[in-house]
Formats: structure tokens, C-alpha cells, sequence
């Protein structure tokens, strides 16, 4: 997620000082395509309590019910895929095709966990000196969801489908310029036959969620978002002594030995960087190459991105479309320019085009170090950062020179070594080999240090807000 200036300014966002208003605005064309009136906290406190109501009720249903009806949410979210990708390429600039196949990628997760809660909630005997003992997963209740911009469905499926399936309720507070992505996710669910409050959308801004959290109705709390406001929803999340799952931030590095095949290495690398214009936590961002596979890698890289097409995100040719907001696009170019006032050499991009929408090009600095926004910071946008390491022992020790540790990838025909360094060198909480990072609903997916904490997905998603209760009968 995109990195603020400061953990303090961060703060001070999520606190009220610089709520946005709730404007859905086209990033290609400048358009307002709506203006949505924020919930005033009797609304919210009204919203909140009819939820309650629902979880009551749905909390008592069998995973049969509520495997049924996450099926029909599948089923909806597959029928609507054009409009559904239409609204988030309208919203925030991702291209049509990218759109196309992340909503394919919800009705996924909805269908994966419809076949396999039951199975990862069931109950577990265990052995003690009781005459039964037991553990028995049981929902916790109302789960706040604060979810970002950049991958407007599924950031927000990846939570609803399992935590509808654990039986608990879900309020979603979606980034203010995709309000029209939050109240279709609503509308999903209702149409798929759920209670008709099991899943609501809160329309308030930033300044609004550390009361929500602060309500009783309110069990636990998961954000996916920058670090700095990761920092603030933990902070008061701690204060009222409610579970959090944090996905914040990263800047996955990318290593790339001496014995890499840089044909794969290299499409690997571009292909990440530019997933949804750049605009991805795990997106590649360090591309950390050994000494004698830097001029060629650095070549064919910078070839592969220059020859990517920024355009029109409706169009079928285009690679890469707008940043999802100017202002967002601006922070990037300040990052861009500040690493090449400290000493970073500027190979490919980094102006911002003369036209209209929120573009920033393809680019790549070579040359970075330590003391650079590239090299320490999470650069949220179409920027590459190359850093020569001396061998494979150096390569290691920058990629884990850093504040996040979401993913990385490691590029090497010895996969032995590969998995070895991916297994127990690398510091993140998602290792690839000869692969680009990406989430799937089989594989645990989250960070550590400051990328956040809890997983999501898989069997481990789906436990993260339940109460692991033991039975003990004598």
C-alpha cells in the first residue's frame, strides 16, 4: 500500500486532519462520477446494531446454509463480471483486462471457501487426561474491514468470503474514491440470498474509524493499508483490547544470481513491477542483481519496460493504465526525484506526461543505496529500483535490508539453493522461486516486521477471527 511521508502524518489522516471527501473520480479522465454522502455516526451506530441483529442469527447457521449461499455469491460475482470490472477500471484506473480477472478471482475465493470451511473449522479431539477434550472454532462476531483502493474487490473478498463462512458479520469502510466498488460488494451478497445485514458498507472517511472501532458491537478489526495507518488501527485496536490483522505495506526485493536464466528473470521482474500499474504491496519494487549479471539484466530490463504501453485502461493494448489519483501519482514523482538528487541514475520514465489523467510512466533508477526514497522506501507506482550486490551472500543481506517483508523472489537454475534461500534467508512472509509473488487462495498470504502481522487465506485466513475455545469434559 502506498507509504505516507510519515507514520505521523499517516496518524494524523486516520485521526480526522485530513479526511477526503467520499468523491468517486475517474484517474484517466478527471471526471466525477459520483459524490456520496458520509454516514453520520447515528447512521453508522444504526448500521452497526442491525448487524448485530443479523449475526445473531446467521452465527447459529450450519456450514451447509452458508456454504450454499457463498456459492450463489460466486455465481453473482461471475455473472456481473463486466460491470463489476467497468466500475473498479472507472474508479481507480486499473485496466480492463487486469479487472476481468481479479473479479474471476473473487468468485474463486468465494467458491474455495464455500467447499472448504466446514473442513478447516471442524472440530479437533484432542488427547488429555479428560474424558473428552476438544478444540471448537466459533465466530467472534462483527469484524470491521478497512480496506484500500488498489485492488477494490478482491482486497475485500479475500476477507468477506472466509469470515462470512466462520459465521461471523462484516462491515466494510472502503477507500473513499471507490465507494461505488464497496456498495456493489454489498449488493453481491444480498443478491446471493445472505441475511440482509450481514454484510454492510460504512460510507465515512478515514476520521470515522477509530470510533467504529471503539463500539462494543465491533469484535476485531483487519486492514490491509499503509504502515502508518496500520500503526493507528493497531493503536486503538490494542487500546480496546480487540484482535487486528494487519497487511500493510512493502518493497519486495527480487534477487537474481549468477546462474538465473535472465529470460525468465527478467519477464518476471517487469511483469510484477507493473501489476496493476505498479500499484501493488507485493509488487517487485528492489531488483537486486549480482555484480556480473548487472549490465545484461539492467539492458533487458529496461528494454522490456520501455517497450510496455501506458494508455487508455479500457483499451485492450494497453499494459499499464493512470495512478489511481494525482496526488498519489505527484508522491511517487517527489520519490523518484529525490533518489536521483541523492545519486540515483535515471534510465527510463520519470516525467510525467503532458496529458490528461493521473499517468506516470514506466521507470528505472540504477544505482541505488541506502539513504534514497527507492531503496527505503515502498515506491507505489511504475518505478524499478536496480542495486548491484558483489555476490549472492550481499544480494541476500540487502533484500533484508529493509523495514518490510511481505514478499520476495529469488532467480536461480539450482533450485535446491533457491528453495533453501527462499525457506530460510530470506526475511518475508511470502518466498518465490523463479517466480513473481502473488496471493492465491490455497497459500497463506501476509508480512512481517513492518508489512504487518496475521495471514490471510487458506486454512490460516479463515481462523484468524474465530475463538479456538477448548471443551474439556471430565
Amino acid at each position: 500500500m502506498p507509504m505516507p511521508n510519515s507514520a505521523a502524518a499517516a496518524k494524523q489522516e486516520f485521526n480526522g486532519a485530513n479526511t477526503m471527501s467520499l468523491d468517486s473520480i475517474n484517474p484517466t479522465t478527471g471526471e466525477t462520477l459520483n459524490s456520496y454522502k458520509e454516514m453520520t455516526d447515528k447512521e453508522v451506530d444504526s448500521l452497526l446494531e442491525q448487524v448485530d441483529t443479523a449475526h445473531g442469527q446467521w452465527s447459529q447457521t450450519d456450514f451447509t446454509s452458508r456454504a450454499k449461499l457463498m456459492h450463489a455469491a460466486g455465481e453473482v460475482v461471475s455473472q456481473r463480471k463486466t460491470e463489476l470490472a467497468e466500475l473498479m477500471t472507472a474508479e481507480m484506473g486499473k485496466t480492463l483486462a487486469s479487472a476481468e480477472a481479479e473479479v474471476e478471482k473473487c468468485a474463486d475465493v468465494c467458491r474455495y471457501y464455500a467447499d472448504n470451511g466446514a473442513k478447516f473449522l471442524q472440530d479437533e479431539d484432542l488427547s488429555s487426561d479428560a474424558r473428552l477434550s476438544k478444540i471448537v472454532y466459533q465466530p467472534l462476531g462483527i469484524v470491521l474491514a478497512v480496506m484500500p483502493w488498489n485492488f477494490p474487490l478482491w482486497q475485500v473478498f479475500r476477507f468477506a468470503a472466509p469470515g462470512l463462512m466462520a459465521g461471523n458479520a462484516g462491515v466494510l469502510k472502503h477507500a473513499s474514491n471507490v465507494c461505488g466498488c464497496a456498495l456493489a460488494i454489498e449488493d453481491v451478497f444480498r443478491a446471493a440470498g445472505f441475511p440482509e445485514h450481514i454484510f454492510r458498507a460504512l460510507l465515512i472517511g478515514s476520521s470515522g474509524v477509530a470510533r467504529v472501532i471503539e463500539n462494543p458491537l465491533v469484535k476485531a478489526v483487519t486492514l490491509t493499508g499503509s504502515t502508518g495507518a496500520g500503526r493507528a488501527v493497531a493503536s486503538k485496536a490494542g487500546e480496546m483490547l480487540k484482535k487486528s490483522v494487519l497487511e500493510l505495506g512493502g518493497s519486495d526485493a527480487y534477487v537474481v544470481l549468477g546462474d538465473a536464466d535472465l529470460d525468465k528473470a527478467v519477464q518476471a521482474c517487469v511483469t510484477s513491477r507493473l501489476i496493476n500499474a505498479g500499484q501493488s504491496c507485493i509488487a517487485a519494487k528492489r531488483f537486486i542483481v549480482v555484480e556480473h549479471k548487472l549490465s545484461e539484466f539492467t539492458d533487458r530490463f529496461v528494454a522490456a519496460m520501455r517497450a510496455k504501453k501506458m494508455g487508455d485502461p479500457t483499451s485492450p493494448d494497453t499494459d499499464l493504465g493512470p495512478q489511481a489519483r494525482h496526488d498519489l501519482r505527484d508522491e511517487l514523482h517527489e520519490q523518484v526525484l529525490s533518489s536521483i538528487e541523492k545519486g540515483a541514475k535515471l534510465l527510463l520514465g520519470g516525467e510525467i506526461p503532458n496529458n490528461a489523467g493521473a499517468y506516470y510512466p514506466p521507470t528505472v533508477l540504477a544505482g541505488v543505496g541506502p539513504g534514497m526514497a527507492a531503496y527505503d522506501e515502498e515506491l507505489f507506482g511504475p518505478v524499478a529500483a536496480i542495486i548491484s550486490a558483489a555476490d549472492e551472500e550481499d544480494a541476500i543481506r540487502i533484500a533484508n535490508d529493509s523495514v518490510f517483508g511481505l514478499g520476495a523472489a529469488v532467480f536461480t537454475e539450482d533450485l535446491a539453493k533457491g528453495e533453501r534461500i527462499a525457506a530460510t534467508q530470506l526475511e518475508a512472509g511470502c518466498c518465490f522461486v523463479n517466480a513473481f509473488v502473488k496471493s492465491d487462495q490455497r497459500l497463506p498470504f501476509g508480512g512481517i516486521k513492518e508489512s504487518g502481522y496475521g495471514r490471510e487465506l487458506s486454512h490460516l485466513g479463515i481462523r484468524e477471527f474465530v475463538n479456538a475455545k477448548t471443551v474439556y469434559v471430565s
